[in-house]
């Protein structure tokens, strides 16, 4: 068993469905504090965050990752109980296998076999969550904060995101789209059904707004970004019966956009395209996070050369995907990117990942800091 799969298997051990860490923080400590790491563990809420460096100077290079996990699903469904961690077939099967505890071994494995024959010349870093599958209120948003409250500065950061498609290392996530939500009340009038005249019916009302708002363009995207996009993802209206004429539409609905627009103009122009139709509602907007990208840098050419020579493929640079907690750590300035295992079963029951790509992943890692910290 290598040491990259053995950490893997006594992460997954450890049931930290959001937000709970279970223990993974202070396994992850003692591994970093025999290496020189100095720990900090930044608690808030029920959320535990490790934020862990070894050495003083710049630059600092970051490895960014969460502890937690989705729940398991239905048990039944699981080839083996999902945390107990089980190799067949050369995959790693548990829940957290592939998102991503696996990166977070890789990671670590990938310092302590640099640091046994190397100083680097800057310092390394691991900003660790428990809650980047839930609210993402009091993880990784709440470290960087005070990080930069005290003038800590991260110039270099790989966020361990299982980003490749059919084989490790064929994708490398150079940025993210924004995400923002939006929860929309349109206020008719109740009554029965067959008295049309007494009531207002709020879904007739609503839709040809919403049927305008499916229509738009938002932008033409750029050559990093596809346009953006807007889906409707929960409508609901009535009592339940035939006979009854709604008083209210309740719609939720998001937007993925690029950095072609801007989270404000998206708010106007929604607004706009509702008001044109002159019915009564109120909307709720709530931004998970704004676009980013890192443009092409040191850490970008490193890491696509590394796995290169290590796994003998060129990476594609994409941004595609949902969000990820990088949201929280490009805006200060950092060079980012997110590098980890394939992700066909994230998320899914039996969850699993390559052994062999654990390996190789940890062995990228190990390059990159080689490279970066020279």
């Amino acid at each position: 068993m290598t040491p990259t799969l053995e950490l893997s298997m006594a992460l997954i051990k450890k049931a930290s469905v959001t937000p709970l860490d279970a223990g993974c923080t202070e396994l992850l400590i003692a591994r970093l504090s025999a290496l020189g790491f100095e720990s900090e563990v930044m608690t808030f809420g029920e959320v535990t965050n490790l934020w862990a460096r070894r050495g003083t100077q710049g630059p600092v290079f970051a490895f960014a990752g969460h502890t937690d996990v989705v729940p398991a699903g239905p048990a039944d469904q699981w080839q083996t109980p999902p945390f107990e961690p089980t190799v067949r077939d050369g995959m790693l099967i548990g829940r957290g296998a592939a998102d991503m505890k696996g990166s977070i071994a890789a990671m670590v494995t990938a310092c302590e076999r640099y640091l046994a024959t190397n100083e680097p010349k800057g310092s390394l870093a691991f900003l660790i969550t428990s809650d980047e599958e839930g609210s993402a209120i009091n993880g990784t948003r709440k470290v960087v904060e005070v990080l930069e409250q005290r003038g800590e500065k991260i110039d270099f950061c790989i966020v361990g995101e299982p980003s490749s498609t059919t084989q490790m290392g064929d994708v490398i996530k150079i940025g993210r789209r924004g995400s923002l939500h939006g929860k929309l009340r349109v206020q008719g009038i109740q009554g029965h059904v067959a008295y049309p005249h007494l009531a207002q019916n709020p879904i007739h009302q609503a839709m040809a707004a919403l049927d305008e708002l499916a229509k738009e363009v938002w932008d033409e995207g750029n050559d990093s970004f596809p346009p953006t996009s807007f889906q409707i993802s929960n409508i609901h209206a009535g009592t339940g019966t035939e006979n009854v004429i709604p008083g209210e539409l309740d719609v939720v609905f998001n937007l993925r956009f690029s950095t072609a627009i801007t989270q404000q103009q998206i708010q106007q122009r929604t607004h706009a395209i509702l008001d044109k139709h002159g019915f009564k509602y109120t909307l709720q907007w709530s931004l998970s996070g704004n676009p980013f990208l890192t443009e092409k840098g040191a850490l970008i050419d490193i890491a696509a050369s590394t796995i290169e020579k290590i796994v003998g493929i060129k990476p594609e640079l994409s941004t595609s995907g949902g969000t990820s907690d990088g949201r929280f750590i490009a805006p200060t300035g950092t060079q980012l990117i997110e590098l980890g295992p394939c992700n066909a079963t994230i998320h899914k029951v039996n969850e699993q990942v390559s052994v062999a790509d654990l390996d190789q992943l940890s062995d990228v890692y190990e390059g990159i800091i080689a490279k970066l910290m020279a």
